[in-house]
């Protein structure tokens, strides 16, 4: 009887652990396909399956005895996994934001970026100093990663994509929130770097002007002139039927990238460039079909980011990484959720156009954390800024809060916005009946005398 191989001689390897690695990959994307379809008809986002198909890797890589990446070793690796989700996402959250660019009707996320995103800060830091022990410098970085919501994961809950008429203020605040304070985050966590490097206070000046004035002006400016660019050289080469419609959302992930270098190499931040790129490019064909299609585009490839994001972060967990905290890292992440997110936010909509106690009650409760604070928390380990035990405290503790933002928020998302949509709808139905017309009756008929 002939005996065939398992294998092949030596080059060749029988269930290598790449290959079991693509297998796995394969039926996560699978598992998101089937989450995706079925995304409004379920009662959890489709990132907490993410996070536990993760979790399931992680305790199999465990088991398997395989070499994997750790949040403090390889942290240039999930640095820009990170960073490329929140590229795309933040582009696609400008595609899909219809307000004009008028004062009164971006107040409300003018309020919670100057207003509430320091309040989070200052909370954080505040918990991190006095509660969890750790030195100035390291409590006001975790605070500053901890400062931004997430464009990534909080797409469930906000603006839908162009063309989609339930713009309500609560869901155009998040997602504008969120679009703008993945790039203001910056200057903040240098504000703990310089804390850590220089300590004093003479570092002010440069970063006031360097720091904070140039780079965002530089960026929001960048982000809006190639926006323009990008949809004046679309419009135009379709016109001439020199591009396919079918390229549409291509291009929108190459204007993306494009947008987010040229402002990284200009000295700007390019997360608040490409935010400002989507709103540029949307507004400059306003109604062209254009926008639904680049949006499209972004969007695919925000989905399989945030896939490779959320997975790559299941697969991270150990049980040392998650006893790193200790319980005063897990109690933060508690307190962010119930005392200090929601705190910031009702200070900061006080006489806002949030005018609804359950409007304001939405926006307070889905200050989502996400890519966003892995991006961050990856950016201090590249840093070196901390000594070893406070940077892992550190990291550990904005994944802790990361996990429970994305379990919690990830349950309660469908019901709460269901309610917000019928809360909205019976107010509107109210003010439309006050705002009816009051018809006079009319003036009753005379009596007919009887007949003689």
């Amino acid at each position: 009887m002939i005996e065939l191989p398992l294998a092949a001689d030596t080059g060749f390897t029988f269930a290598d652990t790449f290959p079991i690695g693509l297998l796995f990959v394969g039926l996560a994307v699978f598992a998101a396909v089937g989450a995706m379809s079925h995304e409004h008809e379920r009662a959890f986002s489709a990132s907490v399956i993410y996070l536990g198909l993760g979790a399931l890797a992680a305790a199999a890589i465990q088991l398997l005895g395989i070499e994997w990446i750790t949040p403090t070793g390889d942290a240039k690796l999930i640095e820009h996994i990170a960073e490329v989700a929140l590229i795309f996402a933040l582009f696609s959250s400008g595609l899909k934001l219809d307000r004009a660019l008028r004062w009164r009707e971006w107040s409300s996320v003018t309020r919670l970026l100057a207003i509430a995103m320091p309040l989070t800060l200052a909370g954080v830091a505040l918990f991190a100093s006095q509660v969890m022990g750790l030195s100035l410098a390291a409590a006001l970085l975790l605070g500053a990663i901890l400062s931004p919501t997430d464009p990534v994961l909080a797409g469930d809950i906000g603006v839908g994509p162009p063309g989609d008429e339930d713009e309500h203020e609560p869901n155009f605040a998040l997602t504008a929130e969120a679009g703008g304070n993945d790039g203001l985050a910056a200057p903040l966590v240098l504000i703990g770097v310089f804390v850590a490097e220089k300590g004093g206070t003479g570092w002010i000046g440069e970063w006031l002007l360097a720091d904070l004035l140039y780079a965002v002006v530089s960026g929001v400016a960048i982000g809006a002139v190639v926006g323009v660019l990008a949809a004046w050289s679309v419009k135009g080469l379709r016109d001439r039927e020199l591009l396919a419609p079918g390229f549409d959302g291509y291009h929108a992930i190459a204007t993306a990238l494009v947008t987010y270098g040229v402002a990284e190499v200009a000295g700007g931040y390019g997360f608040l460039a490409v935010f400002a790129g989507g709103l540029a490019f949307r507004r400059y064909e306003h109604d062209h079909e254009l926008n639904k299609n680049a949006h499209t585009g972004a969007e695919q490839v925000e989905k399989f980011m945030e896939l490779a994001a959320i997975l790559m972060l299941g697969s991270l967990l150990s049980l040392s990484g998650l006893g790193a905290p200790g319980w005063e890292g897990w109690l933060l992440a508690v307190v962010l959720l119930l005392v200090i997110r929601p705190l910031s936010v009702l200070l900061s909509l006080l006489g806002s156009n949030v005018e609804t106690g359950q409007g304001r009650a939405f926006v307070a409760w889905f200050g989502v954390r996400g890519v966003g604070t892995l991006y961050y928390a990856a950016t201090i380990v590249t840093a070196s800024v901390l000594s070893n035990g406070e940077q892992r405290v550190v990291v550990w503790t904005a994944i802790a809060c990361v996990i429970v933002s994305i379990i919690v928020h990830g349950i309660t998302g469908g019901p709460a916005l269901r309610l917000l949509f019928a809360g909205l709808r019976e107010e509107e139905e109210r003010a439309t009946a006050d705002a009816a017309p009051i018809r006079p009756r009319p003036a009753p008929e005379p009596a007919t005398p009887p007949a003689r």
